[in-house]
């Protein structure tokens, strides 16, 4: 490895005077010639909330011989500006300046890659569609392809409470001030142009329940056949965007490879449960053959990586697996098997009675309460638990104990045919490995508002009591179902929290004879055995910090028997640390409630506050906000505010009262 020297803060001046600030991470001795770089441009603040992590992943590229480059987006961490929204057009503007800025620099070649986790993955495949001529390469990790039908708004054409989650996290990251020590007197001014302006992103979000041409802005489904670099794609099976590594496989026209492990929302190299590797290895392979032309045999590898989960306690989540792989996507190798759905509840490979008695279900609200988060970090607390827990408000349908081992590898999807007596309903569907214990454990999952059930851009109200065919498309998963256990399908009318539920309660009346359950068996590939390790995870050594109080992660769901309210209460704080190079302390504390009372759909409740705090002797900094979201039958409620504090003294306050009309949702 090479030394490196890093600048702290480098400015950037985008094509309307606003400047944008960038950490720089340089290998020592930069040949003639220039070097190729990496850029990774998000709003999630390089100086205090992602320096340590940051500086592990681009000083480790700087010293594999790249320049790298960590840049606030505008209206972020040190930078001007104000940031009202994701994946704006001024942002990819945005990109497009700081490409042309890297390529200008005595040190660089021309040749950049786009890389990022999250939004960062999100907005290097957008700007790889816009065709910049130095973009040579991306790697985009656990982000998406569509915006509306696999981010953390809507899945199915149902709203998410990941949607106000996400809302709520973004509208404290907009409420914090530049850095003094970075920008100088004119933080305050910057700060309160932030407060003002950036705006409650709720609100908007709301505002385009189906998929609309706010989703396909940003969406690179529209037009795949515009990458036309080489792109890796990686996910991890906890986490929100498994499915666009699969259809980025399936879709793109350039060298391209996908890796999906059993982590959550992280990178792989510090992802859990289960084991973390070498990503940065892979990413400097990745880099080397497409920014600099060595021809390592990246390219010749398969184009699927996949961790092949295991069965596994729910209540203790690991992830017993192995590696497998495929040269292309879809797989010939892979094919479907249906499982028909029976009157007495079971899974069977042959189609049943035709006229059998079908089966009707209302749900409580629980069912959904041990569902874990749409997006989830892997931490014990935001995974599913034992699906037994939420079976007793579903419909169940097993097989009989598997003879012999059983894997799949895809996207499993029920095919239902069913009637509601409500014209707006969802279905949930869950896919279960269930132990000759009986405990059960989640293996995928899908819902779908029933009123888009021919689509998401003008879904239509239903008819009560007419039979509708739907397919409900469940996540993709590699999972191994061992000898002795059973499958089992569960069909639910709600699935709270994990999405908001319909207007009214529902009941959906299932017809098994015309009901089925279709996997992606895979059959056994003996090459796997001798697939290339990963390697374990390297990184280059963090910064010096301090901790102040350890990170604390609770999550508890609470009935009183009094009132008949139910409560999922969860706790998010991250540790507090000292930056020592800055002698800058960061805090970050976060509360989510999700409730009702007495199965009553007008008490759906979700409440998430967040504060934080940055402070240096003689400087303190702190905003909290608020956000509120319940409905009526025809809309969403939205009660927010923001307050702000320097030192004990209170700056700004604000407050929002929003109404935004239900459209079949």
């Amino acid at each position: 490895m090479q030394e490196i020297e890093v600048h702290e803060t480098v400015w950037i001046t985008a094509r309307d005077g606003t400047r944008l600030a960038a950490k720089l991470w340089l290998p020592r001795d930069v040949p003639r010639g220039g070097l190729p770089a990496i850029l990774e441009h998000i709003p999630y603040r390089r100086r205090d909330n992602k320096a340590v992590r940051d500086h592990q992943i681009h000083a480790w590229f700087a010293a594999h011989g790249y320049a790298s480059m960590r840049v606030d987006m505008r209206g972020s961490g040190d930078s001007e500006g104000v940031l009202t929204d994701e994946y704006l057009p001024r942002e990819m503007d945005d990109g497009h300046d700081i490409l042309a800025w890297i390529a200008a620099q005595g040190w660089s070649n021309g040749r950049v890659g786009l890389f990022g986790l999250s939004w960062g993955g999100f907005n290097g495949l957008q700007l790889a569609a816009l065709q910049p001529p130095q973009v040579g390469a991306v790697v985009t990790v656990c982000s998406s392809d569509d915006r509306y039908s696999d981010d953390v708004h809507y899945m199915g054409g149902c709203l998410l409470t990941d949607n106000l989650s996400w809302a709520s996290n973004m509208f404290a990251f907009n409420s914090l001030p530049p850095d003094p020590e970075v920008v100088g007197e004119g933080w305050r001014a910057t700060w309160m142009e932030r407060l003002e302006g950036s705006g409650l992103w709720l609100r908007e979000w709301l505002r385009h329940q189906h998929r609309d041409a706010y989703w396909m802005s940003g969406s690179v489904s529209e037009d795949y056949s515009a990458i036309r670099v080489p792109v890796m794609a990686t996910s991890g099976w906890r986490d929100g965007y498994t499915n666009p590594v699969f259809r980025l496989m399936q879709n793109l026209d350039v060298p391209r490879r996908g890796i999906i492990g059993p982590w959550g929302h992280k990178y792989p190299h510090q992802g859990g449960p289960g084991p973390a590797i070498d990503f940065l290895g892979e990413c400097i392979l990745w880099w080397d053959r497409w920014l600099k032309g060595i021809e390592n045999g990246i390219d010749e590898e398969p184009m699927i990586r996949a961790w092949m989960m295991a069965p596994s306690s729910p209540l203790t989540p690991t992830s017993p697996g192995r590696w497998v792989a495929e040269d292309v996507w879809p797989s010939p190798r892979v094919r479907e098997t249906a499982l028909w759905l029976t009157a007495d509840g079971w899974l069977q490979t042959e189609s049943g009675d035709r006229n059998p008695q079908p089966l009707s279900i209302s749900s409580p609200l629980s069912v959904g309460l041990f569902a874990g988060k749409w997006c989830s970090y892997a931490e014990d607390t935001d995974l599913p638990w034992d699906q037994r827990q939420e079976d007793g408000g579903a419909l169940l349908f097993d097989t009989a104990p598997l003879e012999e081992e059983f894997e799949i590898l895809g996207a499993p999807r029920a095919e239902l045919e069913l009637s509601v007596d409500r014209p707006v309903a969802m279905v949930a569907v869950r896919l279960c490995d269930v132990a000759p214990t009986d405990r059960s454990a989640r293996v995928s999952f899908g819902i779908l508002n029933l009123c888009h059930h021919a689509g998401h851009e003008a879904p239509e109200r239903l008819e009560p009591g007419r039979r509708y065919r739907v397919s409900v498309d469940l996540n993709n998963i590699a999972q191994r179902f061992a000898a002795g256990h059973r499958i089992r399908l569960a069909v639910s009318s709600s699935y709270w929290p994990l999405a908001w539920p319909a207007p009214q309660p529902a009941r959906i009346t299932v017809h098994p004879e015309n009901s089925r359950l279709i996997l992606p068996e895979r059959p056994n590939r003996p090459e796997d055995e001798a697939l290339r390790p990963f390697g374990p995870a390297r990184m280059a050594e963090a910064p010096q910090t301090t901790l102040i109080a350890p990170h604390d992660r609770r999550w508890t769901v609470r009935l009183d028997l009094g009132t008949n309210r139910v409560v999922q209460d969860i706790i998010n704080n991250d540790e507090t640390y000292r930056l020592d190079a800055h002698d800058l302390e960061v805090q970050r504390q976060a509360h989510e409630s999700y409730s009702y009372a007495g199965n009553d759909y007008a008490t759906v409740r979700g409440d998430v506050e967040q504060r934080r705090r940055l402070s240096r002797p003689g400087w303190q900094v702190e905003t909290v906000t608020r956000t509120t979201l319940t409905a009526t039958e025809d809309a969403f409620l939205i009660r927010a505010t923001l307050d702000a504090y320097e030192g004990e003294a209170r700056v700004f306050a604000r407050s929002w009262d929003e109404t935004v009309p239900r459209d079949l949702v």
